[in-house]
């Protein structure tokens, strides 16, 4: 049977939208520059396609680029703090195959990723993440191998000090996570102080749509203090308690909470572990944030 562009185009799907993914931090995002990237495959001149994944994989990069030039101004506006659109991998197709890829796609190392210039992030992706060699990331970035080298060391440099230490077996922060999602059903303060690390910091993303902590709150006391207050203010805020579900899902690459209320997605709880506790929290609540995982979620 001979193979169409399209089964061309289908094989390497995956990758393209694992690399647009962590180039923006938006799986809706993400899923357009694929399809971008699809319209122009498909009207390529064969001549100038030596290999549908270099092709495709060069598309795919310069248009996050653009992307992500664009988007400086709307970042920098941006009400709260920004934290990536959360996806579901547990049964993630595609290349999540190696220690660099599970860890790339955390939220944790996402938000580093923002810290980055839009080139040098290109080419740590490119390099530690996808394995591209400096010829073939110069090649799709139209600079130099020697830039290209230059870009990646400065960008390792620049988040090696705030790299979480990741672990492979995701499944050994469960029991934490379990703790967690208990004390929140209870609202119990103190319980929340025995899961958490005494430095931890808490992040919310509401996009200035709904509800959020516009700045980080950081400390043990402070933190469990505030998830205890959300028990409380619950009823007053029109919440009923009854229609509150919380249950653990695996969400880009760790357990997390995912938080319903009445059936509907309202907030994705992500969690970075060390030492046996729970040294960040990060919540996503911008309902635009929370299409795609729910998409996910029904499919799921």
């Amino acid at each position: 049977m001979t193979e169409t562009i399209l089964d061309q185009f289908q094989a390497q799907r995956p990758l393209l939208f694992s690399v647009a993914y962590r180039m923006l931090g938006s799986a809706s995002d993400a899923e357009d520059v694929v399809q971008d990237a699809w319209l122009r495959y498909s009207t390529a001149q064969p001549a100038d396609v030596r290999s549908p994944k270099a092709f495709l994989t060069t598309v795919v990069t310069r248009l996050c680029l653009d992307r992500l030039k664009s988007a400086r101004a709307s970042r920098e506006a941006y009400v709260g703090p920004w934290l990536p659109e959360p996806v579901v991998t547990d049964e993630q197709p595609g290349p999540e195959r190696s220690m660099a890829l599970a860890e790339s796609v955390t939220l944790a190392f996402m938000v580093l990723l923002e810290t980055l210039s839009p080139e040098e992030r290109a080419v740590f992706l490119l390099r530690e993440v996808f394995e591209h060699d400096y010829a073939d990331i110069a090649a799709m970035l139209e600079m130099t191998p020697a830039n290209c080298r230059q870009l990646f060391h400065r960008a390792k440099e620049r988040i090696a000090d705030r790299r979480p230490r990741f672990r492979d077996a995701a499944a050994a922060k469960r029991p934490l996570v379990d703790r967690f999602v208990h004390a929140m059903r209870e609202g119990d303060a103190d319980e929340f102080a025995t899961v958490l690390a005494a430095d931890v910091g808490f992040w919310s993303d509401g996009g200035g749509k709904v509800p959020a902590a516009r700045r980080p709150v950081h400390g043990r006391e402070a933190v469990a203090h505030m998830l205890a207050g959300f028990h409380r203010a619950a009823p007053a805020s029109g919440v009923d308690l009854a229609t509150v579900s919380l249950h653990v899902a695996d969400i880009n690459g760790e357990p997390a909470m995912l938080l319903r209320i009445g059936g509907r997605l309202d907030s994705v709880y992500s969690f970075t572990t060390d030492d046996a506790a729970i040294s960040a929290i990060r919540v996503v609540r911008n309902p635009d944030k929370l299409l795609y995982l729910e998409r996910q979620l029904t499919v799921h």
